[in-house]
């Protein structure tokens, strides 16, 4: 019995399905690769950041809110006053880092004391001012009226002052309020006035130019009109003279 027969007539269904295979490999379709949208294929947009200054203004809020919270009397930011804001501003001062020398201190307004001195320590008034800017913006952009602003009272400015003036006294630094310089036009705005004055007088001088040229003109005309009359009177002379040599 000849093992290679039945061997080759196995062999014969696994030819045909291979050969089955490539042909529907063959027949199959080609695979559609998917292209991802470029808005998708680019990396997400990373969140808005705050500047510092909001950033503080923020935090500056929160701390004003938690103060309301912890006062006692309980306290709304509805019945808040000026004097509110102001015992706000008292209570802050013992976070301070600045030195303020007492009226009988030893180196009361020196602003550079040789040695140490037992002063509290307070805020000092630019970081006071500058504190009560952002609660004044934190407080209308919060959605109330600016009318009741309380971190706008007069009283809360006049506090800001005497806070000034006490402590430019004490430590010897005095108070420069900032001139506000004149605007002065841009350059471009500047050469544009130039280029026109020195186009009016460009054309000022064109038509000075031009009425000097009519008036040579005009003499010039007259000139010549005078002209044919002289040569008149010369012909007329020439003819009395001959008149006299006939006679």
């Amino acid at each position: 019995m000849d093992p290679s027969g039945p061997a080759g007539a196995g062999a014969g269904p696994s030819s045909a399905a291979g050969a089955g295979g490539d042909d529907a490999h063959a027949h199959a379709p080609p695979q559609q690769h998917q292209i991802q949208p470029l808005a998708q294929a680019q990396a997400q947009p990373q969140p808005h950041q705050l500047s510092r200054y909001e950033s503080q203004k923020r935090r500056d809020w929160n701390t004003f809110l938690q103060y309301l919270q912890n006062h006692r009397p309980p306290l709304t930011l509805a019945r808040c006053s000026g004097a509110h804001v102001i015992e706000f501003l008292k209570y802050l001062d013992q976070f301070g880092k600045t030195k303020v020398h007492a009226a009988g201190c030893a180196h009361f307004g020196q602003p550079s004391p040789p040695a140490p001195c037992p002063c509290p320590l307070h805020q000092a008034w630019g970081s006071l001012d500058a504190l009560i800017g952002r609660l004044r913006a934190a407080y209308e952009e919060s959605g109330h009226a600016p009318e009741s602003n309380p971190f706008a009272a007069r009283a809360v400015r006049i506090y800001l002052r005497d806070v000034r003036d006490a402590q430019a006294k004490a430590r010897g630094i005095p108070y420069e309020k900032k001139s506000r310089k004149r605007k002065q036009p841009p350059p471009a705005a500047a050469a544009g006035e130039a280029a026109a004055a020195s186009s009016s007088s460009a054309a000022a001088a064109r038509v000075a130019a031009g009425s000097a040229g009519d008036g040579s003109s005009a003499s010039g005309s007259a000139a010549a009109k005078a002209a044919p009359t002289t040569a008149q009177g010369s012909a007329a002379a020439d003819a009395a003279t001959s008149t006299s040599r006939v006679q």
